[in-house]
C-alpha cells in the first residue's frame, strides 16, 4: 500500500473530481491534512449510501491524517437541494435535534475507539450558526456570493424549472460557511463528499479565497456516484434503504444484503467499503473469476461490513442464522435469532393450543386443504422446528415451540413460515 492517500483512493476507484489534484497530492505528501465530510440529520439513522464518503475519511485517518465528522444541526433545518427535484418537508427543531443525537451516537459507535480518539473529531454546524443574526449573515457572507454563479451550479440549475425556495437556495452559503469556519478554527484544508456535492464544495472554496486570500490552500474531492452493474442505484432493495440502525435493518438482513451482491459488483464494493489490502482484494477477484459459485468475495464483504457496523457478536449471530436457514437445522437458534432471521418471512398466528398437525397446518393457512396437508406430511415435506414430521397423528403442542413464542414450519426445501403463538 502506498503511503500517499491519493494513490490509495485512486486504486480503489474512489475519486470522482478534485479541485486541484496536483496541489492536494503535494500537500498530503508533505503534511498531515485535516479534512471533513458532513451529514445532515434528515433522519435518525444513516443508510449504507451515507457510509461511502465516511469510509474515505477513515482511510485518511489510518494514514495519519485528521478527519472531522460534521453533523449538520444547522444545515439539516434547511434541507440540501442536491439530487432532488422538489422541496424537502421541513422538520421541527425538536425532530432535527433528535436526529442529531441519534446520528452522533451512530458515528461514535462506528468511527471512535481508543486508537482513533486523538486524531478524529466531531463537530456540529449549529454551534457556529445559532447566534448569527440575519444582518450579519447578509453582510458577512451573502455579499460574497454572486447570484449568477449560484444559479449556474447544478444543484440550483436543475431545480429552476420546478422551482426552488429561497431557503434551499441559500443552502450552499451555509455549507460554504462550514468550510470557512473549519478552515479558520481547525486548519481544515479538504472537504470530501458525494458527486452531487461538487457545487457546494466549490462554493466553499470560493468563500475561503475571498475571505482568506487567493493563496489560501484548500481543496475539494468528490466520490463517484455508486451504481450497480445493472445501472440501478446502489443501496436500495425491494424493502427500501439498507439502514445502519439494527432496529431498522437487522444485522442478519444487513449481512444478507452484502452476501447477495452481483459478481460484477463485489470487487468494487470490497475496494470501497472494506479495509482489506490490495493483495487480499486481488485474491478475491481471482476467486470470483475461477470459483464464482463459492461466493467467497461476497462472504468476505458481508462479514467485513457486518462486523464494522454491528460488531463481532452480531456478525456471529448473522452467520448462525444464515447457516441454520440454509441447512434447515433451525432448532439450535435462540428466540431472538429467530425473531431477527424471520422478520420478513411469511408468518401466521395461532393459539397456544394442542392440535393435530393436519388441522393445525390448515388453520395456519400453511396448507390449502386437509388433503394437501396429509399428502405433504406423509411425503416428509413438512418440518417443525427443523425436525421432519411424517406422522399424520402427530400433535402440535407448546413443547414444539421456542419459549412459547414461535414455531418454525418448513414446507419443502425453502418455504419457511414463522408461526407466532398467542394466548
Amino acid at each position: 500500500m502506498s503511503t500517499n492517500i491519493i494513490d490509495e483512493l485512486m486504486w480503489r476507484d474512489a475519486i470522482n473530481q478534485q479541485t486541484d489534484a496536483e496541489g492536494l497530492r503535494e500537500y498530503v505528501e508533505n503534511n498531515q491534512i485535516s479534512l471533513y465530510c458532513g451529514v445532515d440529520p434528515t433522519g435518525d439513522s444513516m443508510h449504507i449510501g451515507h457510509l461511502i464518503p465516511f469510509m474515505m475519511l477513515k482511510r485518511f485517518q489510518l494514514l495519519g491524517h485528521h478527519p472531522y465528522i460534521l453533523i449538520g444541526g444547522a444545515t439539516g433545518t434547511i434541507g440540501d437541494p442536491s439530487g432532488r427535484t422538489s422541496e424537502r418537508q421541513l422538520q421541527s427543531m425538536e425532530q432535527v435535534q433528535h436526529n442529531v443525537d441519534r446520528l452522533t451516537a451512530q458515528m461514535k459507535k462506528l468511527f471512535f475507539d481508543e486508537a482513533s480518539i486523538h486524531n478524529l473529531s466531531m463537530v456540529n454546524n449549529y454551534d457556529w450558526t445559532k447566534d448569527l443574526t440575519l444582518l450579519d449573515f447578509l453582510r458577512d457572507y451573502g455579499k460574497n456570493f454572486n447570484i449568477n454563479t449560484m444559479l449556474a451550479k447544478d444543484i440550483v440549475s436543475s431545480r429552476l424549472e420546478t422551482g426552488i425556495s429561497f431557503t434551499e437556495f441559500t443552502y450552499q452559503i451555509l455549507q460554504s460557511m462550514d468550510f470557512l469556519h473549519l478552515f479558520r478554527e481547525h486548519n481544515v484544508r479538504l472537504q470530501i463528499g458525494g458527486a452531487d456535492q461538487w457545487g457546494n464544495i466549490t462554493a466553499g472554496l470560493d468563500l475561503i479565497r475571498k475571505k482568506e486570500g487567493a493563496e489560501a490552500k484548500a481543496f475539494g474531492l468528490t466520490i463517484p456516484l455508486m451504481l450497480k452493474a445493472d445501472g440501478t442505484k446502489f443501496g436500495k432493495t425491494a424493502g427500501g434503504a439498507v439502514w445502519l440502525d439494527p432496529e431498522k435493518t437487522s444485522p442478519y438482513e444487513f449481512y444478507q444484503f452484502w452476501v447477495n451482491q452481483d459478481d460484477r459488483d463485489v470487487i468494487k464494493y470490497l475496494k470501497f467499503f472494506t479495509f482489506l489490502t490490495q493483495e487480499e482484494i486481488a485474491a478475491y477477484a481471482q476467486k470470483v473469476e475461477t470459483e464464482p459459485h463459492k461466493r467467497e468475495a461476497q462472504k468476505a464483504l458481508a462479514s467485513e461490513m457486518t462486523k464494522f457496523v454491528h460488531g463481532e457478536e452480531a456478525l456471529q449471530d448473522a452467520l448462525t442464522i444464515t447457516a441454520a436457514l440454509f441447512s434447515g437445522d433451525v432448532k439450535q437458534l435462540t428466540t431472538s435469532q429467530i425473531a431477527e432471521g424471520f422478520k420478513n418471512m411469511p408468518s401466521a398466528t395461532m393459539p397456544k393450543e394442542t392440535q393435530n398437525i393436519v388441522d393445525w397446518l390448515v388453520d395456519a393457512k400453511i396448507e390449502p386443504s386437509k388433503r394437501q396437508a396429509r399428502e405433504d406430511v406423509k411425503n416428509g415435506a413438512i418440518s417443525i422446528n427443523g425436525e421432519r414430521v411424517a406422522d399424520l397423528e402427530a400433535e402440535i403442542t407448546l413443547e414444539n415451540s421456542f419459549d412459547e413464542k414461535f414455531i418454525i414450519v418448513r414446507k419443502g426445501k425453502k418455504k419457511y413460515t414463522l408461526v407466532h403463538l398467542v394466548d
